[in-house]
C-alpha cells in the first residue's frame, strides 16, 4: 500500500461512503457528504456501502481509518482517506473542498 494513488477532480464520478455493516452513524455521514457535494455543485455520485461491497466503480473511498486496508483490497484502483470520525471529520470536509476547487485528491494510505 505504499503506493500513493492520485485522482483529478475532472476523474472523480463516483464517491464511496465506506463503513463495516452499512447501518447506523455510518449513512448519516454519507448522507451529510452527499449534501456537501451538492452544494459544492459536483457532478459526482454518492454511494454508501459496506466495505465489503464497494462497488468496483469507486474513484474514492471515503472510510473509517481501520477499515482503510481492507476498502484499498476492495478496490486498490481508488483512492481511500481514512477519517476518524463519522460526523463533521475534516478529512470528509477537505475532500469535497479540493474537488471543488478542481484540486487533485490523493490517497493518504
Amino acid at each position: 500500500m505504499s503506493d500513493r494513488l492520485t485522482k483529478q477532480a475532472n476523474e472523480v464520478k463516483v464517491i464511496v461512503f465506506a463503513c463495516e455493516a452499512g447501518m447506523g452513524s455510518s449513512l448519516m455521514g454519507a448522507n451529510q457528504l452527499k449534501k456537501m457535494v451538492k452544494k459544492a455543485n459536483l457532478d459526482i455520485t454518492v454511494v454508501h456501502a459496506p466495505v465489503s461491497q464497494i462497488p468496483a466503480e469507486a474513484d474514492i473511498i471515503l472510510t473509517h481509518k481501520g477499515l482503510a486496508a481492507q476498502a484499498h483490497q476492495r478496490v486498490p484502483g481508488a483512492v481511500v482517506v481514512p477519517f476518524t470520525m463519522f460526523f463533521n471529520d475534516p478529512a470528509v470536509k477537505a475532500i469535497v473542498d479540493r474537488l471543488a476547487a478542481g484540486e487533485a485528491v490523493v490517497s493518504e494510505l
